[in-house]
């Protein structure tokens, strides 16, 4: 009797180059993808379609594409494991989401994206078409590829649900299209919080720089954003995330980056204060910008553009074969 061979489950995931990729993007996001490469068939794109739902200097955004590749690189994203591609360089990412538009997307789904109402303010009715619509853009970026695991943040994971729904109703009526996605969410560090306010998420796209550290920050700026972080009252080092959201959101940085866990470094700091904590930590952050940058900048341009080259080839291959069946199945092809 012949033995099946085992298919890999293969995921999708993305970051938009706009803003600068900070230790929230990498420990929520990134780090994760890298260890799913192994058991994983992965697929990671650089989503600059999305980007533009905001208007952005071509130059910048041009650069940003290429950076966001090398970072990738850096963090461990194995070319030779995984796809990387550039969302812009597969046309079959728009004319999908036009489709889902027409057959799958709902007003009343956008109606409640609540990513749309933080983004847009108080300014809903001046905001593009295309930051109310992106989630229709996600969706198809999932659905392509059959991606049947989508590890994203808390803030996108009402989007995965969107796309969900979108493949249930595209499949009720032509068929079984559409491999119907599951979310996956870090259990520690999926919402890195912003250094001086605990309430707010750290944003690549945030004003005041002091709120997050970037990747490619300057390694003595960011020891002095870590010893500038806002702590909470009391003296005692706890992990308590409704009494102590800013420590705790330090110690699941410095667990994630460095060697121990929240208990044990609870533990280790028990009759020590904030001031010795943070001086440890800005150590540990330190020590991973300098060797993830020693990675990044032994890349080249060029390198990232020759992986985006391929990447798209093995991407539009895969996204071409899905967008023939649903051409056929609506009657357009």
């Amino acid at each position: 009797m012949k033995k099946e061979i085992e298919t890999k489950k293969i995921i999708f995931s993305g970051i938009q180059p706009s803003g600068n990729l900070n230790i929230g993007n990498y420990i929520g996001a990134i780090s994760q993808w890298v260890n799913m490469q192994e058991k994983y068939d992965c697929i990671f794109s650089v989503v600059d379609y999305h980007a533009i739902t905001v208007k952005q200097n071509p130059d910048e955004l041009r650069r940003r594409a290429i950076e966001v590749t090398k970072i990738y690189l850096a963090a461990g994203i194995d070319p030779e494991k995984s796809i990387i591609f550039k969302q812009s360089d597969v046309a079959a990412h728009t004319e999908l989401a036009w489709i889902l538009n027409c057959y799958g997307a709902r007003i009343a789904d956008l109606n409640k994206m609540t990513q749309f109402k933080d983004k847009s303010g108080k300014n809903q009715e001046s905001a593009s078409v295309g930051l109310y619509a992106y989630p229709v853009l996600m969706a198809a970026d999932i659905l392509l590829y059959d991606a049947e695991i989508v590890p994203v943040g808390e803030d996108q994971k009402q989007h995965v649900e969107l796309a969900r729904d979108i493949a249930k109703r595209f499949n009720g009526e032509y068929g079984e299209i559409f491999v119907v996605p599951q979310v996956v969410i870090r259990k520690d560090g999926a919402r890195i919080m912003s250094l001086l306010d605990a309430s707010k998420k750290m944003s690549k796209s945030d004003s005041n720089q002091n709120n997050c550290i970037t990747l490619l920050d300057d390694i003595e700026v960011a020891r002095k954003k870590i010893m500038r972080a806002v702590t909470d009252s009391g003296i005692d080092i706890e992990y308590d995330l409704e009494n102590k959201p800013a420590l705790s959101n330090l110690l699941t940085i410095y667990a994630i980056l460095g060697t121990r866990e929240i208990p044990r470094l609870v533990k280790d700091y028990k009759g020590k204060g904030y001031g010795d904590f943070k001086k440890d930590l800005a150590d540990v952050v330190v020590k991973f910008l300098t060797d993830f940058q020693t990675k990044y900048n032994k890349i080249s341009d060029e390198d990232a553009l020759i992986i985006l080259e391929l990447g798209k080839e093995r991407a539009a291959k895969i996204a071409n074969e899905k967008m023939e069946k649903v051409r056929k199945a609506i009657g357009v092809g």
